[in-house]
């Protein structure tokens, strides 16, 4: 395989992987290829993102290699979150929030069981949106934060509380129910736009 097409593999694996990123060893477990060819590819991924003056950068947190924003443009990743625009909610991210709705209190963890992929973007979006919110941690290891919905989440899909969800045969941990609950929250949305200025209302 091409050293460039590694490269580009490299990129989508740590972008599929967030905010956990993959260390060296993860990265040559997948690839199947050595350890210290990895680092070679990731230093020279590096470098094309650097001379190329891309968006994103890769990082290194606690041994793990994952893509980062660069620090200069903090503002405006901030005025994208607080200004008024269309912002629709994802698929990934309404899957998301229709687990948390039905299976509130949940952890990240859980809520990746369920879906069966990692789901920090989903969450970090649905948080910063006010959709969902920390409601306490878990007594497990780690003590892991604990989702809820929030009184947003309530006004957003005209609901008076949470007793209010439309019911779904049986809510269990089976990808047909979770897509029964994601169509059960679009139909009650009635295929509306979410925008962010229809959530701060």
């Amino acid at each position: 395989m091409e050293f460039q097409q590694l490269k580009s593999i490299i990129e989508g694996l740590l972008f599929m992987a967030g905010d956990e990123g993959l260390n060296k060893r993860q990265l040559a477990d997948i690839m199947g290829i050595d350890v210290d060819y990895i680092e070679e590819l990731v230093l020279d991924l590096q470098r094309d993102l650097e001379r190329d003056g891309r968006g994103v950068q890769i990082g290194i947190l606690a041994g793990s290699y994952r893509l980062t924003t660069h620090p200069e443009h903090a503002a405006y990743f901030e005025r994208m979150a607080y200004t008024p625009t269309r912002a629709q909610l994802s698929q990934a991210a309404l899957e998301t929030l229709s687990i948390v709705a039905y299976k509130q209190p949940i952890t990240r963890v859980e809520i990746e069981e369920i879906r069966g992929v990692k789901c920090e973007r989903a969450i970090h979006t649905l948080v910063a949106k006010d959709l969902i919110e920390e409601v306490g941690r878990a007594e497990a290891i780690g003590r892991p934060i604990l989702y809820g919905t929030t009184k947003i989440f309530l006004d957003s899909f005209g609901l008076a509380s949470i007793k209010e969800l439309p019911e779904p045969k049986d809510v269990s941990l089976e990808d047909e129910d979770m897509d029964e609950q994601t169509q059960l929250l679009f139909e009650r949305f009635e295929g509306r736009q979410m925008t962010l200025d229809e959530v701060k209302e």
